[in-house]
Formats: C-alpha cells, structure tokens, sequence
C-alpha cells in the first residue's frame, strides 16, 4: 500500500485542521526509486542513464483510490539504472518534494537499453 510523506500528512493536517493553505502542485510526477523513500523521504532516487521522471495524470478518485491515467514510458536507459523497487509521486520535474511512495511488484531491474514502463492503472493511491 502507497504511503504518504511527512511533508505531505503535515500540510494536509494544517489545511484540513487548522486553515493553513496547501496549494497543489500544477503537474505531478512519478520517480523512480532502488530502495524504499520512507515517510522521510530518504529513498534512493534512480539517477544517471537518461533517467527522467515522468510527467503524470491521475483518475478521478472511486473508494479513495486513484491511478495514473495513461501509461508512463520512462526513458531508455542508456546505463544501468539498478533493481528498481519503488515508485515516488513528486510535485517537480527536478528537486521538489516527495508526496506519495509505494513498492513496484514486481521489482524490475534496469540495465543499458532497458525502458520501464508502467501501464495505465498500475500507480495506484489509497486513502483509507
């Protein structure tokens, strides 16, 4: 099950709790991590080999879940990229922060000339 950050249960908290305005970020998009991000976000991001993080639209929420709404075509790595495990949702192309995070089942490692995609439905987030 996709987690939330602390940055994000903290700026939700204060927007629903206490009136303190939480802007959504105008695009989303998804990384790639080789090890958990945590509620702290200290994963390890996949870097290097033309890596890029991909833009992405999510569906209109059905029983507090919502997925990625077309399939995410991650460049082809022109190096290896590791055993991918996790997925990360960020509010930035670059930098930014980490909002939500969850494991990638199965685990895909990536090596020269490998191109991950994740099909539409597949980036799955839970409320509960």
């Amino acid at each position: 099950m996709p987690g939330k950050t602390d940055f994000l249960e903290n700026a939700l908290l204060n927007h629903v709790l206490r009136g303190v305005a939480y802007t959504p970020p105008a695009a989303l998009y998804v990384g790639l991590f080789t090890s958990d991000p945590t509620d702290a976000a200290t994963g390890t991001e996949v870097s290097g080999g033309s890596y890029a993080r991909q833009q992405a639209t999510f569906s209109v929420p059905t029983t507090g879940s919502s997925s990625n709404a077309a399939d995410l075509l991650f460049p082809v790595a022109t190096a290896a990229w590791g055993t991918v495990t996790h997925f990360g949702i960020f509010d930035a192309a670059t930098a930014g922060k980490l909002l939500y995070y969850g494991s990638l089942t199965p685990s895909q490692p990536i090596t020269s000339s490998n191109q991950l995609k994740l099909p539409a439905g597949t980036v799955i987030v839970n409320e509960d």
